[in-house]
């Protein structure tokens, strides 16, 4: 009944904490056989309660959850507490002058001093600066905060300032059949349009037929290929991590390339392309294609597009080893590069507003690599972005 009554009074705006909240338990705890209704009733609006402007909305709460209680005890049995509420009690939340205290280790001493750590750490630690642990400044763990670190055991970004994830994430396919924005991205894809008729004849030729007709004598009926749009793609989509915000942008574009394009090929990356790339995100770690496979399959016809937000550690670009999730032997760039060695035709996309590009070193890495083909996700930039790749 207890946290039944702390969420309505989130419910009605009331703004309890579940430090608060484990302040009353522990009032509770302490001399809970002598509590009536009405003591019960100014402990928890003291423990709870921090503005006088709040007082109506939880006299109205607390009528309304304990109607007809008759004691205490019968609020308090069984209290159970999520876990998921206790993990976030561990959270550390620093201001920005003190994050601005903390010096990052650098790759090749953040990874020797891992190594340490995992030899010398004999338990749990939470709070500290050393060990790996959770809701601290140390560089290893969960729920903390430092510059450059590897995050284990924790559920999602926090501060997005992990250059690597010791945990096994899951990232869902995007949506071919969006429709938020689709419609007018497709027109701004029509650029790329070079139409071309190949294929089994199934089309009524009618100028054909008429002119034949005409010129036999009588009805000579001609067929012709489907007229289609002959230009190649090939879709290099980024998935999760920071992209979560503009999956419906990407969605839109995935789905009107989709529509657009006959011969569309598209593979999904995180953060950087490396050496392998995958098709659906539940296989994509034990069904990946390798990229050297992808430059062999396909010809240097086709177009290359990538989409994401090239946000990510600067050493995911330019150090082995640098990918946030697995170990890699050879850099970013690397790969980068020898995907635009053969495909001479790319572009990337960036959902990020151009106008934030400057803040985020990686950003101008990759449009360095890019040679300067980056574009913003608006129609204007997939406008420019097909005269880039129709040159």
């Amino acid at each position: 009944m207890l946290l039944q009554f702390f969420t309505a009074l989130r419910d009605a705006k009331v703004p309890v904490t579940l430090k608060e909240y484990l302040v009353l338990l522990g009032a509770l705890e302490r001399d809970l056989p002598d509590k009536s209704v009405e003591e019960f009733y100014f402990l928890s609006r003291t423990a709870l309660v921090k503005d006088e402007a709040h007082l109506d909305r939880f006299d109205r709460v607390f009528g309304t959850v304990f109607k007809g209680l008759e004691t205490v005890g019968e609020a308090v049995e069984a209290v159970p507490i999520p876990e998921e509420w206790l993990r976030k009690l561990a959270e550390k939340y620093l201001t920005d002058e003190e994050k601005a205290q903390l010096q990052a280790l650098g790759w090749d001493k953040l990874f020797e001093t891992l190594k340490q750590r995992l030899a010398e750490q004999k338990g749990r630690h939470q709070g500290g600066s050393k060990w790996i642990g959770t809701g601290g400044t140390s560089p290893f763990g969960a729920y903390g905060y430092n510059p450059e670190g590897i995050r284990i055991g924790q559920d999602g970004n926090r501060n997005f300032r992990a250059v690597k994830v010791w945990d096994r994430r899951e990232f869902r396919d995007f949506d071919d059949d969006a429709e938020i924005g689709a419609r007018t991205m497709r027109l701004a894809l029509r650029r790329l349009r070079r139409f071309a008729r190949t294929g089994a004849a199934d089309e009524l030729d009618l100028d054909g037929t008429i002119r034949e007709s005409a010129r036999q004598g009588y009805i000579d009926v001609r067929m012709r290929p489907e007229r289609r749009n002959a230009v190649k793609v090939l879709l290099f989509l980024d998935v999760g991590g920071s992209m979560d915000w503009h999956v419906e942008q990407a969605q839109a574009l995935f789905s009107a390339a989709r529509s657009e394009f006959k011969h569309l090929v598209h593979f999904y990356f995180h953060n950087c392309v490396y050496e392998g790339v995958w098709t659906e995100n539940a296989r994509r770690h034990d069904g990946r294609t390798p990229l050297t496979e992808v430059i062999r399959t396909y010809g240097s016809d086709y177009r290359v597009v990538f989409v994401g937000d090239a946000s990510m550690s600067p050493y995911e670009i330019a150090a082995p080893g640098g990918s946030v999730e697995h170990w890699n032997e050879e850099a970013g760039a690397v790969w980068l590069g020898r995907l635009l060695d053969h495909f001479h035709k790319a572009a990337w996309l960036n959902p990020v507003p151009e106008t934030h590009w400057a803040y985020t070193p990686s950003i101008g890495m990759v449009q360095r690599l890019m040679a300067g083909r980056m574009f913003p996700m608006t129609l204007d930039g997939l406008d420019a972005a097909a005269r880039a790749l129709v040159r």
